[in-house]
């Protein structure tokens, strides 16, 4: 029974130090955007209903800003559908609300299929293909920077930029928590990616 107990601390001990590393390290991420790049990739969060959600608009906002700034000519505006009864997928919501903000309709193109940060970064890298560029800034929130720049240098981004915002609006303790659960599973799944074991 000792024995049993001795190897619950230790996995309670390990669990511990891991979600410690995780949590600095997603506390690491900063921006690296210093010069121009082809095309802005804002990764997706979730829409409310028609419109994007407070924590969503602060990623276009953002992601505006650094447009008028001239850092950027395109967007790829990435993320597929919540929910069977929304009208929109958060690419389509995310390309509505640029619009509105007065950026041409051309200058953005749709990624409508990613279900998680792998996939919006994979499917936007075929988009940056077809369209021959070669150099993207990724456009999201501190917390989920550093995962997103990990996905970006395993699919072999070329010298990929990062650009966070912080958020007003978001509650940090749990989008922290989560993105620990999610960057765990990254992990995971970049062994199995190394391996072979997934696609």
């Amino acid at each position: 029974m000792k024995i049993w107990t001795r190897l619950g601390l230790v996995v309670i001990l390990l669990g511990v130090i891991w979600c410690g590393y995780v949590y600095t390290r997603i506390g690491q991420a900063e921006s690296t955007l210093d010069d121009t790049v082809e095309v802005g990739i804002i990764l997706g969060a979730s829409m409310w209903g028609e419109k994007p959600s407070p924590g969503l608009k602060e990623r276009l906002d953002y992601a505006r800003m650094l447009y008028d700034q001239g850092y950027f000519e395109k967007f790829i505006v990435t993320g597929g559908l919540d929910a069977p009864e929304y009208p929109y997928t958060e690419a389509e919501g995310m390309r509505n609300d640029l619009v509105s903000q007065g950026i041409p309709e051309e200058n953005i193109h749709l990624e409508n299929e990613a279900t998680s940060t792998y996939e919006n970064l994979l499917f936007s890298r075929a988009i940056m293909e077809e369209q021959g560029w070669e150099q993207a800034v990724i456009i999201t929130h501190d917390y989920h920077g550093a995962r997103a720049m990990e996905i970006a240098e395993v699919l072999d981004y070329r010298n990929p930029k990062l650009a966070v915002t912080t958020s007003d609006v978001l509650p940090l303790t749990q989008q922290k928590g989560r993105e620990i659960l999610a960057f765990s599973k990254w992990r995971l799944d970049r062994m199995l990616l190394a391996m072979g074991w997934k696609e």
